[in-house]
């Protein structure tokens, strides 16, 4: 019963977020680019700051971060230290990522944080990179994805004004 309250709860409050779609797909993106840095605690803080800077909109940037999930965290991960380790000329062997991919697995996120920051250096650096590359890639298109997305939603919702009130 309690889920059903807080779905109903999240579903009422997107289905009335207000603000033009540019910002509100602007945000999304900013929340997608958060969403893929290694930085799982702080991905919310971080979205929501960086919303308020650029006054875009704060609602959609925190839902952007739900992209890094306990389903696709550790394909993001992954990638995050592959990605980064390529173009830092590094080993990007798993042995390394291994206790990282294990420590999310058992639910020790913050454990998992504690291992890429007691990492070497270049390790570190690698998955903050990778995490970087991988931001622009899904944050670019998913801006474009979203303002149409928002257009065609507020659009939507204006004409059901119109009908409700005519």
């Amino acid at each position: 019963m309690r889920f059903n309250r807080q779905f109903r709860y999240i579903y009422l409050r997107v289905i009335r977020l207000r603000g033009h779609p540019h910002e509100l797909a602007l945000g999304m993106a900013f929340g997608i680019f958060i969403g893929m840095m290694p930085i799982i605690p702080f991905q919310t803080a971080f979205a929501l700051a960086l919303a308020i800077a650029l006054k875009t909109s704060k609602i959609t940037a925190a839902i952007g971060t739900w992209i890094s999930n306990p389903v696709t965290i550790y394909i993001i991960y992954k990638y995050c230290y592959k990605i980064g380790s390529f173009i830092l000329g590094y080993d990007h062997n798993t042995k390394i990522l291994a206790p990282v991919i294990e420590a999310i697995y058992n639910g020790e996120v913050l454990n998992s944080i504690i291992k890429i920051l007691s990492a070497e250096g270049m390790v570190m650096a690698a998955f903050l990179l990778g995490g970087i590359v991988l931001g622009v890639i899904f944050a670019v298109p998913s801006y474009f994805i979203f303002l149409y997305f928002f257009k065609a939603f507020i659009s939507w919702r204006k004409s059901k004004k119109l009908i409700k009130a005519g």
